[in-house]
């Protein structure tokens, strides 16, 4: 099938102020001198969105936006980096963010949660045109996403998800979570992640599921073994953690959508993700594929290439074969 698109992203559009504190947890007082308080855009859609097609993935990206000055912000930060963006009027205003920031890069977020109203929905007919263009669809847990899920399969897209610090038990993640080929989520607030893993795969389409631990790196589920995958070391020293996960799903779905083994698309995906935690948050630089599979050579001549090399299913598109190519390419140069 010929597409114009290789993922379109649904959702998580927005604006997030950054503020780095002098420590995480803050303790309590009056007040704090702190650094340059800067607003930018960029939530886990648009991250998610640049580090795509930063990795060369032709991606477009669809979501309530405010007519305000931080939706001005969104659809500049599209049009300044070439991306294409539908947007569907916000009633409530453009979704926003505190971010505060700690000298280790950790991160503390206040998310705005009263933008969305229980009538916000993403057209139908919008839905179905860029689904019939696009060969995989990367769903946002933002509001009005959840009724387009359907909509997504009807069209015959492979769908992945994040469901970012989900306890396992909040139901408003379940149909995300359930109805998703390739599932992500952070272990953040997981008492038992591998126990939440496997229902994921027990109750829903999913059989690939990523369970991201930072600096402990990861865990992957597929096809019924759960394996770890190591953290990367950043390429230089960590300021901030903001979009590091969104930069992962990136990565991972560079190598997925390529029918790489889903070891080897965790690996993409933990270099890319260490890449987002030497970028400041108020920057909106993603990692670009070269860089991205100079890394994977570099690694694979380190600690030798013990990954699964079974070939995942055609998706139908030459990415796999260009991908071959550019990582044949980067591992001469690092011979």
């Amino acid at each position: 099938m010929s597409t114009e698109t290789d993922v379109l992203v649904l959702g998580g559009a927005g604006v997030d102020t950054i503020v780095y504190v002098p420590e995480l947890p803050l303790p309590f007082a009056d007040s704090y001198m702190v650094p340059r308080i800067e607003m930018r855009a960029g939530q886990t859609g648009d991250f998610v969105t640049l580090g795509l097609t930063a990795l060369g993935l032709r991606t477009h990206h669809l979501d309530m936006i405010g007519d305000d000055h931080p939706g001005d912000l969104v659809r500049a930060l599209h049009r300044d980096r070439g991306i294409p963006l539908t947007e569907v009027p916000l009633p409530g205003g453009t979704k926003r963010a505190v971010n505060l920031v700690g000298p280790d890069g950790r991160r503390l977020s206040l998310y705005d949660d009263s933008r969305s109203h229980e009538a916000d929905r993403l057209p139908e007919a919008t839905v179905r045109a860029l689904a019939a263009q696009s060969r995989h669809a990367h769903v946002s847990i933002t509001y009005p996403c959840a009724f387009a899920l359907p909509l997504l399969r009807e069209a015959g897209l492979t769908v992945s998800t994040d469901l970012h610090n989900w306890d396992g038990a909040n139901p408003y993640h379940e149909p995300f979570a359930h109805e998703a080929d390739l599932v992500f989520l952070s272990t953040t607030a997981l008492t038992d992640p591998e126990r939440t893993m496997h229902r994921i795969v027990q109750r829903g389409r999913a059989r690939t599921v990523v369970a991201m631990a930072g600096a402990e790196g990861a865990y992957l589920l597929t096809d019924g073994t759960l394996t770890h995958v190591p953290a990367v070391t950043p390429p230089a020293p960590v300021v901030d953690s903001n979009g590091a996960g969104d930069a992962f799903v990136s990565g991972f779905l560079l190598g997925w959508l390529a029918g790489e083994p889903a070891a080897r698309c965790a690996r993409y995906g933990a270099i890319a993700g260490a890449y987002a935690c030497t970028v400041p948050g108020t920057s909106t630089d993603s990692i670009g594929r070269g860089d991205l599979l100079a890394r994977a050579a570099e690694l694979d001549a380190e600690l030798g290439s013990d990954l699964d090399t079974e070939p995942a299913a055609d998706l139908g598109s030459d990415l796999g074969a260009d991908l071959e190519t550019d990582l044949g390419a980067a591992g001469r140069e690092h011979a």
